[in-house]
């Protein structure tokens, strides 16, 4: 398997910390520890600076979009305690939608995640301060703020939307009549991986998955295409990869994807959820599948 490599010169005058494209991947939003966000045009190899968004006042961590039914969204998270939701008016003119209150985090805010476009615009903020917030745009045009009952003890380090359609619902009209599915899955300073499910009486904790034994520093819930059941990626600062797999009855069973023996950043599933993309501390992104065994097998560096 082999790939084609391409770089250029973002601009940013820090390290930059998270890059993501847009739902087409026709943009791409990247953010720095120079307190800007930035988009570019993407077409092929080519590149086109399109605007500069100022509003932080501390290290920007991650860039989330959101999906284009709801317009040009793109929300953005930093060390300074904030999130600040970015809308596109007119062609590449960039607005602050929303910004959250003072009061909402303590402590720097590390992951954002836009829920399932089913669910409706809503978006996951994860904070040191170990709290999970949900900011909910509502349909007369306020933002409405909640959030989990509990989270992690030391610091929340980044969260992960379920898919909304429950895995073999797209072949099972019976799992299709149940409705969208409403769960998230967290990471914390507390070495732990949390599932979250909203049900009638609001959020609740489903379960709290042990293995590693750092923090853990990225989750990652997969899509639902293409899997027989739900399947989550977790990496900690232990070096160590988990893809962790959901019981019929319930509980979740853990196989070790790899150790790594560095500290591992980020994972992220491919489109059908078949492919898991690893960033680890020697500067290296591994792709990795699951083979007939149901051992993980890398598959290109």
């Amino acid at each position: 398997m082999t790939g084609n490599l391409a770089q250029f010169e973002s601009g940013h005058t820090d390290m930059v910390h998270d890059a993501q494209l847009d739902y087409y991947g026709r943009r791409l939003a990247t953010c720095s520890s120079d307190r800007t966000v930035k988009v570019f045009d993407i077409v092929g190899d080519h590149h086109t600076h399109l605007a500069d968004l100022r509003g932080h006042e501390g290290p920007v961590w991650q860039v989330c979009w959101g999906h284009p039914k709801f317009g040009s969204i793109l929300a953005s998270c930093s060390f300074d305690h904030r999130v600040i939701v970015w809308k596109e008016g007119q062609s590449n003119q960039w607005q602050q939608a929303y910004i959250t209150p003072s009061n909402l985090h303590t402590a720097s805010v590390n992951s954002i995640c836009f829920a399932p476009y089913e669910l409706g615009l809503i978006l996951a903020c994860a904070s040191s301060d170990g709290s999970v917030s949900l900011l909910e745009y509502k349909a007369d045009g306020t933002w409405e703020t909640n959030k989990l009952p509990a989270g992690h003890s030391v610091g929340c380090t980044a969260v992960s939307w379920a898919p909304a359609h429950a895995p073999g619902s797209l072949v099972s009209s019976k799992q299709q009549q149940a409705g969208p599915v409403k769960r998230l899955v967290t990471a914390g300073c507390d070495n732990l991986v949390k599932v979250w499910k909203y049900g009638e009486l609001g959020w609740s904790e489903e379960e709290s998955l042990t293995g590693h034994n750092d923090w853990v520093r990225d989750v990652a819930w997969a899509p639902s295409l293409g899997l027989p059941k739900n399947t989550i990626a977790s990496a900690g600062q232990d070096g160590q990869v988990f893809v962790w797999s959901e019981r019929e009855k319930g509980g979740w069973d853990r196989k070790l994807v790899h150790d790594f023996k560095v500290p591992v950043w980020r994972v992220s599933w491919s489109t059908t959820g078949s492919i898991l993309a690893v960033s680890d501390g020697n500067n290296a992104v591994t792709l990795w599948k699951e083979s007939m065994d149901g051992e993980w097998q890398q598959i290109q560096q």
